[in-house]
């Protein structure tokens, strides 16, 4: 036998399947279902059952499509999306777009069944020709039952089954055709092609590419840009105008054969052809929308997206939630409020460069529904180590994007006063500091009921200034003995007892370390968590989670709203007294420097060891905020000592430094032309303190040696033990403070240690 006759013969298998091939176009193209007509009908009818032709449905899951994130106004702020894609209705499809599509890819398009047989007849010619499967004729139908499966597939093992070239998936096309023709017309057929085909260049549809390519909408498309996308389907990876001018070479003859295809077709005449092929390519390559890295919102966009990654409310598993985000065409109504965060971002940019080693970070939060209506940072987000760009969230814990976060400093002696207050206390009671406080092993128990505590270390107060201090004078003066000596006595289990519950969680998502020191804040916070936990005070006691999503609405329309998750954390009256005390901060403590903000609000500085970080946390009852600053190299390493921020030195920052105006200034900012809202009186009665300001009192209790309806400085003698605390106690409630004190110290009327002391250090809370 001759070669070509070996050649012949091995071929066979081939040829017949072929024309097997062929015969099943027959059969289609004649509606299937056609009677048998003497032999060739009943050969025909034989195919169609051994080829099982009969129509199969087709599954059509969503496309994947865009995901747009809104502000509180409904303004685009972000969007997600895993293919850029915009899917847009027929008749917002230019004509001529329509036209060149269906000239250069099914010109019968309208004429055909499920398969064009004229196009499978020459299809059959040339993979004869070949000796193989090099041209398909697939029609337009087909084409949308490929993407469509393409678009199915979950692992590269699937997706090369839905492109494979073999007969098998070709008639598996032909009966999902079938089913499609009869489900659809040809008008939706091509607008759900038009829709789902990939275009090159990371464009789904013909909008997104519309836009990717040339900058213009699908509508708006010109009949050289239209012949452009038309010849870009079949080969969009080799004809990718992104990749560089070999590839938009070759886009620009695809473009030019598709223009003569439409002049031999008479859909445009060969001047109109010609004119149109002179066109240089005009690709803009406009940037893909959407990412977080392009939001002006980063480190907030970075949240909604972690938040709903991680939240089951959203999906339960990771991949269900991905496909939700990226897939399902949402638009996601968020609580943050431009008005807001533009003042946030004014405050740090006045005091912080972006270039600065120390970084300034802040998060505001409403209290009672926990809704995030600002997160800033003086670092822009991005991945340039030269321009210091952060890659992380910032502002936020590492469950949304955030990294290990600073040491909160003495901002978590708010909870220890809480915790005080809770178990009885008045704001005049208190107890001796003494110049040093050794953190042995002495009365402080973890929560697993450990004695816990360091016998080498003492805390101090810098200067030292033993003495009496009371809930309200310890706090404004921020004192780390008297706050180290009243967790002792309230339990220091008790204390983070309080702050778990005002919402208190590491940044990095670690359990919280349980260590005498805990009041002074050794755990590492972000600003979001320790601004929702002074909001507790804001909203009487109530603890809402953090909220950055109101509302979502589905590519169909459905709309979910999503309600604060609140519970009372603490009592409202506690909250109230502590809210009371930590007004006198901005007074009487280490923020009067700095001042208030022409509203109720409650704060609380804090800087930790030498300096390493500074904080200011503060609540209103209508906006929290906590500020913090620290240098992100490494803050134990890189102390906030001898450093130049904003272009302004530094000798040491303290929260009143740097933290406290930001804050003061954000606020002012935030709550400019919002009504004034009070805070709710302090119960004397229960606390003391106020005079005829408070609630109405109960009649004096039998320790109420003064008729003030409280124990108070002059009261405290039980509690302490000493004549000492007698003596100490009446000179706070009775003797002005001296001169001897810095130029800004504080003139708080306390006794000569105490307004030496505060004097000397007006922004003392390491």
């Amino acid at each position: 036998m001759s070669k070509r006759g070996m050649s012949l013969a091995g071929s066979g298998s081939k040829i017949a399947a072929l024309a097997v091939m062929g015969v099943a176009a027959g059969v289609l193209a004649a509606g299937v279902a056609l009677p048998a007509v003497g032999g060739v009908g009943l050969g025909v009818v034989a195919v169609k059952e051994e080829l099982n032709l009969n129509p199969e449905d087709l599954k059509e899951p969503p496309l994947a499509e865009r995901t747009t994130v809104l502000d509180a106004d409904g303004k685009q702020i972000a969007q997600f999306y895993e293919e850029y894609r915009e899917v847009v209705p027929l008749d917002q499809i230019a004509d001529i777009m329509k036209t060149a599509i269906i000239s250069i890819e099914d010109y019968r398009f309208y004429q055909h069944g499920p398969i064009d047989i004229e196009g499978t007849i020459r299809a059959l010619a040339t993979n004869l020709h070949s000796g193989g499967v090099s041209q398909g004729g697939s029609s337009i139908t087909q084409q949308y039952v490929k993407q469509v499966l393409l678009n199915q597939a979950d692992s590269k093992k699937e997706r090369a089954k839905a492109t494979e070239a073999s007969y098998a998936r070709k008639l598996n096309e032909l009966r999902y055709a079938m089913a499609i023709e009869k489900k659809y017309s040809k008008d939706q057929i091509l607008e759900k092609y038009l829709n789902i085909a990939y275009f090159g260049a990371s464009a789904n549809g013909v909008e997104a590419a519309a836009k990717r390519f040339f900058g213009v909408k699908a509508s708006e498309l010109s009949l050289a840009q239209a012949a452009t996308l038309a010849g870009a389907v079949q080969e969009p990876n080799a004809t990718d105008p992104h990749r560089g001018k070999k590839y938009r070479d070759a886009l620009v003859q695809r473009r030019n054969i598709v223009l003569d295809r439409m002049a031999e077709l008479n859909k445009i005449s060969k001047a109109d052809a010609a004119k149109a092929k002179a066109e240089k390519l005009g690709y803009k390559g406009t940037p893909l929308p959407g990412g977080c890295e392009n939001s002006p919102y980063p480190y907030f966009c970075m949240y909604v997206r972690q938040e709903i990654l991680n939240n089951p409310d959203f999906g339960k598993t990771p991949k269900a939630r991905l496909e939700f985000l990226n897939r399902g065409g949402l638009a996601i109504k968020t609580t943050i409020d431009p008005k807001m965060q533009a003042a946030a971002d004014k405050a740090i940019k006045k005091r912080v460069s972006p270039t600065d080693y120390a970084m300034a970070s802040e998060a505001l939060v409403e209290p009672g529904t926990g809704e995030i209506k600002a997160m800033a940072s003086s670092r822009a987000y991005g991945n340039s180590k030269r321009k210091k760009e952060m890659s992380y969230n910032v502002v936020a814990d590492a469950r949304h994007g955030g990294g290990t976060g600073f040491q909160a400093g003495s901002t978590f002696k708010m909870f220890t006063l809480v915790t005080a207050l809770a178990e009885g206390m008045k704001v005049n009671d208190g107890l001796t500091a003494g110049a040093g406080f050794s953190t042995g092993y002495s009365g402080f128990k973890n929560c697993k009921g450990q004695s816990v505590g360091d016998p080498s270390h003492t805390v101090t107060n810098d200067e030292g200034a033993p003495g009496f201090r009371t809930l309200q004078t310890g706090t404004w003066g921020s004192v780390n003995t008297f706050f180290m000596a009243l967790e002792q006595r309230v339990g220091l289990c008790d204390v983070i007892k309080t702050a778990k519950a005002m919402g208190i969680k590491r940044s990095d998502g670690l359990p919280l370390v349980e260590v005498p020191v805990f009041t002074l804040g050794v755990n590492e916070m972000d600003p979001l968590t320790v601004a929702n936990a002074f909001a507790v005070l804001g909203a009487r006691g109530k603890y809402c989670e953090p909220k950055a999503i109101s509302q979502i609405t589905d590519r169909d329309g459905k709309v979910v709203k999503y309600k604060p998750k609140c519970r009372q954390a603490i009592d409202p009256e506690v909250a109230d007294a502590a809210a009371y005390v930590l007004e006198g901060v901005f007074t009487k403590g280490t923020m009067r420097g700095v001042g208030g903000i022409g509203r109720d609000a409650a704060g609380k500085t804090g800087t930790t060891d030498s300096q390493s970080t500074a904080w200011f946390a503060g609540t209103t009852p209508d906006l929290a905020g906590a500020v913090s600053i620290g240098d992100p190299r490494g803050a134990v390493n890189h102390k906030l000592n001898g450093v130049t921020i904003g272009g302004r030195y530094y000798g040491s920052v303290f929260g009143a430094t740097i933290p406290g105006p930001i804050w003061k200034d954000t606020m002012m900012g935030a709550l400019k032309g919002v009504p004034k809202t009070s805070f709710k009186p302090i119960n004397s009665s229960r606390f003391g303190g106020c005079g005829s300001a408070c609630a109405p009192r109960k009649k004096a209790e039998p320790d109420d040696d003064d008729g003030d309806g409280g124990r108070d400085g002059n009261d405290i003698i039980v509690e302490l033990g000493s004549q000492e605390g007698r003596e100490q106690g009446q000179q706070d409630g009775r003797e002005p403070g001296r001169e001897q004190r810095r130029e800004q110290g504080p003139d708080l009327g306390f006794g000569p240690e105490q307004g030496e002391q505060l004097g000397r250090e007006q922004d003392l809370e390491r």
